[in-house]
């Protein structure tokens, strides 16, 4: 029976806090950035298939994440912050180089960071959430009257409040929020928004049964993760939104050059917020794009719902750098 190797866990210092990584493998850097409600966890099915491939692949616990530090000021959360943790990482795991990849939230910073410092990035690439053009009104804004006041990035603004209520019943959290959004759900691509009077959760009933590809371990892991920091650290990624746009300004209509690709579930909710035609449109400002992967059926959590086709995927990608 063939052993399956399990990542190893330690502690680096980045960018002024204490990082929790996991990692794998000996080889070309590959970093794989987790989005919100995750960490490092979120890429489990990745590690061994890229370690085997000849990678040293790293997945840290991000910002106020996990095991790594939660600095307190929201503003320490900014887009700047985000892309210096990884460079910082890459520096303090030896390397010059490495290849970048997110998803959900790690995707900005993955985008972001190959746009910002090019000098360090082999290649990038987005699961669910693809680099977003630059736009003439805040984002926050734009989301408001385009989804209304409920919509989930306006509610988790006001600080304590989307934290008190993820926090109550972090299972509960953990088991609505990566059921409902999943492929086999109904409402899959539903626009998550808090209705009146309510939160996060209020339209998200607990699963009698959890999706395929999700077991009550898994839950059991993040849940475990999340005792220490809870959700602050996280929401204050969201809390930066409007203020990233401003402090961004300098790359208005800057084009990301490394090689690239991009990963999208067909049912994934993220799909609602672009224009039908965005993956046909997406060469504008990936000139290097190589890989397009649409995958029929899958929601939001992408490399976990679909960690066969993601893997080959990435493998691929790697391979032509």
């Amino acid at each position: 029976m063939r052993r399956t190797a399990l990542p190893q866990h330690r502690e680096v210092s980045v960018n002024g806090i204490t990082m929790h990584i996991a990692e794998q493998g000996e080889g070309p850097l590959v970093l794989l950035l987790h989005g919100f409600p995750e960490s490092w966890y979120s890429w489990r099915h990745q590690f061994q298939p890229l370690a085997e491939a000849g990678y040293h692949v790293v997945a840290p616990d991000q910002r106020g994440y996990g095991g790594t530090d939660q600095p307190s000021d929201v503003d320490d959360y900014s887009i700047f912050h985000l892309v210096g943790d990884v460079v910082g990482l890459i520096h303090a795991l030896g390397e010059r180089q490495a290849v970048v990849i997110g998803h959900d939230w790690g995707a900005p910073v993955a985008w972001n960071t190959a746009m910002m410092r090019p000098d360090l990035v082999r290649g990038v690439g987005g699961l669910s959430v693809a680099p977003a053009p630059r736009g003439p009104v805040p984002p926050l804004v734009a989301a408001r009257q385009r989804f209304g006041d409920g919509f989930y990035q306006i509610y988790f603004q006001e600080p304590g409040v989307a934290d008190a209520e993820l926090n109550r019943d972090i299972r509960s959290t953990f088991r609505k929020t990566l059921a409902a959004t999943s492929g086999e759900s109904d409402s899959s691509a539903a626009t998550p928004t808090a209705p009146a009077g309510g939160g996060f959760l209020s339209a998200m009933p607990e699963p009698e049964k959890l999706p395929s590809w999700l077991t009550e371990a898994d839950i059991d892991a993040y849940t475990e993760q999340y005792q220490r920091n809870g959700f602050t650290g996280g929401l204050n990624w969201y809390r930066n939104i409007d203020r990233n746009w401003a402090l961004t300004a300098p790359w208005q209509g800057a084009p990301i050059t490394a090689p690239a690709l991009h990963i999208t579930g067909e049912r994934d909710l993220v799909r609602g917020f672009y224009p039908p035609d965005y993956l046909e449109r997406l060469p504008e400002q990936l000139p290097g794009l190589r890989t397009v992967l649409d995958l029929p059926g899958c929601g939001h959590w992408t490399q976990q719902e679909r960690p066969d086709e993601v893997n080959k995927a990435l493998l691929e990608f790697l391979a032509g750098l």
